[in-house]
């Protein structure tokens, strides 16, 4: 008898190969990589909200999550935007300053969108001149606001002198020599990250049926144990099982059945940590500006990193897990991007 499943509750997230219109703001996606697509027009993070804490670079747009919050009308349309340092040696142990994350919502009635669901077919107009219709000077390099001109074409626009050095080296040189350039997103920088489409659906959890076998185990990569232990060996080896042992083990057993997921969103409730060590507790995560406390709504899995192809021996881009926290009451905040809470949780040394 197959052992029966259940929805969890939990809505996991996968990359798909993108069709580059679904990604653009008038289609409110979740993606990962790329440039970002700004759910508000206005009100973009600056740069100094946007810098590393570490090494003080701008960090890069990582992922971004379309997640409404359905009956409350100010959150018809809402966004969570992560960005991470690119500076490896920024990544210390379940160190979090090297992370940041926007909360953006709109009314269903706003400036910048129709009322109605957005076209199932492909839009006219390439993905510059969508950028000129919106009315936002964005930079070349990363996608955000940009409000520095090359000084001798004044064709493009950039972020930071980092970022304008970046894409000098990159092509601009010679585009500016020869007084032609490319649209926005025929080349893309070597700043960005891959870009996906980052696809949900529920997680199906297996009921606890002891009939499952030791060949069902190892498919789905989990531990198992052989049932030829006698009663005293079984004991002897959960005396020795420590407290990260069972934290990690959990985390195995249920990622295992779909190893592939990078993302887990169950706004309200809590986080599958990697390791027993450095979860946040409830004074760790600051209230919202408006009072509210922030309660979980997101994690960032570590399966992300190989999809990105930046997991790598020594000194890399890394974590183990990223926890996003966000205001209970998803406050209004105009066309200003919130600022919210991210915990980076990383394996236990013995684990790395």
């Amino acid at each position: 008898m197959a052992a029966s499943k259940q929805d969890s509750g939990v809505v996991l997230g996968f990359l798909e190969e993108p069709e580059p219109w679904r990604l653009r703001s008038p289609q409110f996606p979740s993606k990962v990589g790329g440039k970002p697509a700004w759910l508000s027009r206005t009100g973009l993070p600056t740069l100094p909200e946007r810098t590393c804490e570490k090494c003080r670079l701008p960090a890069a747009f990582l992922l971004q999550v379309y997640a409404p919050i359905a009956g409350l009308e100010r959150s018809f349309h809402r966004t969570l935007f992560v960005f991470c340092c690119r500076t490896p040696s920024c990544y210390a142990h379940s160190d979090s300053r090297c992370f940041k994350v926007f909360r953006s919502q709109l009314s269903r009635k706003n400036d910048f969108y129709s009322y109605e669901p957005p076209p199932d077919e492909e839009p006219v107009g390439s993905v510059d001149e969508q950028e000129r219709i919106s009315g936002m000077t964005l930079c070349r390099v990363c996608g955000c606001g940009g409000q520095k001109a090359c000084s001798r074409c004044h064709s493009v626009s950039y972020c930071s002198k980092e970022h304008q050095t970046i894409d000098w080296k990159h092509r601009h040189k010679k585009e500016c020599s020869s007084g032609s350039s490319e649209t926005l997103d025929d080349v893309n920088s070597p700043f960005l990250f891959p870009e996906f489409e980052l696809v949900t659906e529920p997680e199906e959890l297996r009921s606890k049926d002891k009939e499952l076998n030791e060949a069902e185990l190892e498919k789905t990569g989990r531990e198992f144990v052989h049932h030829d232990l006698d009663e005293n060996e079984l004991e002897d080896m959960a005396l020795h099982e420590t407290e990260d042992t069972k934290v990690f083990q959990k985390f195995k057993e249920r990622t295992a059945v779909e190893p592939h997921q990078v993302l887990r969103y169950c706004r309200g409730s809590s986080p599958l940590w990697v390791s027993a060590d450095n979860q946040p507790d409830e004074e760790k995560i600051p209230k919202c500006p408006c009072g509210a406390k922030r309660i979980f709504e997101f994690q960032v899995m570590p399966q992300l990193l190989n999809d990105l192809k930046v997991d790598s021996p020594g000194v890399s881009v890394d974590w183990g897990t990223l926890a996003v926290y966000s205001c209970a009451d998803s406050c209004d905040q105009g066309h200003k991007y919130a600022p919210e809470f991210i915990w980076k949780q990383d394996f236990a040394a013995d684990r790395l």
